[in-house]
């Protein structure tokens, strides 16, 4: 164990034992935390600094509403008047990190074989 972890440790213990930590805001609640599996985990620190801190990095937001995308279109029929719309920004924001040098493996890509299925169909 490093040296400020252990520094950290005794701290918290003394003030758990000096009731510092008691009555705080949501103490007793369920901890809501956010869903950060589209994040690599060597990344996930720093995502969380950044994020609590009101920042993002323009590929880690493109990253997350690209996550966001494909959950909505993995829960909507491709005949839904949106869906075209949704697939469509996705398969931007997919062709904007890629060339951002990000792998897109965590997007499921069922909507894109659709959708270059309907893009090819309409040429």
């Amino acid at each position: 164990m490093w040296l400020i972890d252990q520094l950290v440790e005794q701290h918290l213990a003394e003030a758990q034992k000096n009731g510092e930590l008691d009555n705080l805001p949501g103490s007793g609640k369920k901890l809501v935390l956010d869903d950060d599996s589209h994040v690599p985990p060597e990344l996930r620190a720093a995502y969380r600094l950044m994020k609590n801190s009101g920042f993002l990095p323009p590929e880690l937001e493109m990253r997350r509403e690209a996550v966001e995308l494909d959950r909505l279109l993995a829960g909507i029929d491709p005949q839904d008047r949106h869906y075209e719309e949704h697939a469509k920004r996705l398969l931007l924001l997919e062709l904007k990190l890629r060339q951002a040098g990000m792998s897109t493996t965590f997007l499921r890509g069922e909507y894109s074989h659709q959708f270059h299925q309907r893009f090819k169909e309409d040429k």
